[in-house]
């Protein structure tokens, strides 16, 4: 017997069809948790339906994401309404949801929220304990897997920004149990060996279960505990985990970590050379400056006749003295003419001018006899005349 095989497209197609003809299939209602879910730009939702024992991939349209209430988000346990399809190219079979209805959120997720809140109340998401990321450290630690795309981006980023970087890799599992124990105690050495001046703990993205061991309290206290700076870079930029609000800073993707810790010395190049053209041209005006303000000082008559400005004083300090002399001759002038007048007032008013006249004053004991009463027989007195005095007794 002579059988001619098919091609995979051909036995996918056939699948397909049988499935397409099955009613059952093409209106099914399934109950499950949401895992792995991405909102693609173009509106597409893409996630895998779970339960504890099995899971399939689902796919829901922009077109019939417009009914939904809420955001769907890993652990959400979910209702939905579809028809399962094969999707030919890759052999696979999935739902192609309808709607979808809010069922109760996992047991996983609950987990999450309640340790998220604990850590939170204990001060261990406070941005006033973050550390500064240094400028350009030295020495780079990451804590990863060893294997996968992670530590190769993070060296390819990290080595076109910095050739001359050091990037110290610490082997750690990123997912299954045990991880997290394995993570902290890495920290912990990476620590007390000081061993980097900062550290990056990265992993691809993943579903809730797959991202857990940095959900779990070991390794937050451990990132909290920790001297070296930490940038947690874990799962996909839509992806958060306890390890992001504990770090002292997020980064949204491994490589976004490697440019946040490593700066880019062509960069910084550039901006020295900028700052050096810069400081260059304004070096260059100020000495411009300066030399026209050398020019206006040297063309000033202080330097090219100096002798003109004390020349200048001394003509003025002599008017000064000109103006001074005869203020002064001025004065003692006008001061003579008030002395003689004041002294022609005063001869006027004296005594002795009287005695002048034939006037004579009578004295007894340099006391003035100014009425007859007061003389009395033999008192010896003084009489006083303008050219001289004689003495006589009353009789």
């Amino acid at each position: 017997m002579n059988i001619n095989p098919i091609s995979v497209s051909e036995l996918n197609k056939y699948v397909k069809d049988i499935v397409a003809e099955d009613e059952f299939l093409n209106n099914v209602f399934v109950k499950g948790e949401i895992s792995n879910f991405k909102h693609h730009y173009t509106g597409h939702m893409y996630f895998t339906l779970k339960d504890d024992k099995s899971l399939i991939k689902c796919i829901m349209f922009k077109s019939s994401t417009a009914t939904l209430n809420f955001i769907p988000k890993d652990g959400m346990k979910v209702n939905i309404l579809g028809t399962v399809s094969v999707f030919e190219r890759d052999g696979v079979y999935q739902i192609y949801c309808k709607a979808m209805k809010e069922d109760g959120i996992g047991d996983l997720y609950t987990k999450y929220q309640e340790l998220k809140e604990k850590l939170e109340k204990e001060g261990l998401f406070d941005k006033s304990v973050k550390k500064k990321i240094p400028f350009m450290p030295d020495r780079i630690g990451v804590l990863t897997s060893q294997t996968g795309s992670v530590i190769k981006d993070i060296i390819n980023v990290s080595t076109r920004r910095n050739p001359n970087v050091y990037i110290r890799l610490f082997p750690v599992p990123v997912q299954g149990e045990g991880a997290g124990e394995k993570i902290a105690n890495a920290i912990r050495i990476m620590n007390e060996k000081d061993l980097a001046d900062v550290l990056i703990l990265a992993r691809g993205g993943g579903s809730l279960e797959d991202l857990w061991p940095f959900n779990e309290e070991v390794v937050a206290k451990e990132i909290y505990n920790s001297r070296i700076p930490i940038i947690s870079a874990v799962g996909h930029e839509t992806d958060f985990s306890i390890s992001d609000f504990v770090a002292d800073l997020r980064a949204p993707t491994p490589s976004a970590a490697a440019e946040l810790a490593v700066a880019d010395v062509y960069d910084l190049k550039d901006r020295i050379e900028l700052y050096q053209k810069r400081y260059r041209l304004l070096l260059n005006r100020k000495l411009d400056l300066m030399k026209m303000c050398y020019k206006n000082c040297i063309n000033r008559r202080a330097f090219t006749k100096p002798k003109q400005q004390i020349n200048d004083k001394y003509v003025k300090l002599d008017s000064l003295i000109k103006r001074l002399e005869t203020s002064i001759i001025d004065k003692v002038h006008k001061s003579k003419i008030k002395s003689v007048e004041l002294i022609t007032k005063l001869d006027t008013l004296s005594p002795l001018k009287t005695l002048t006249r034939g006037y004579c004053v009578t004295e007894y004991q340099s006391k003035i006899i100014k009425s007859i009463k007061d003389l009395k027989k033999d008192m010896n007195i003084e009489i006083k005349y303008s050219d001289g005095k004689v003495n006589a007794k009353i009789l």
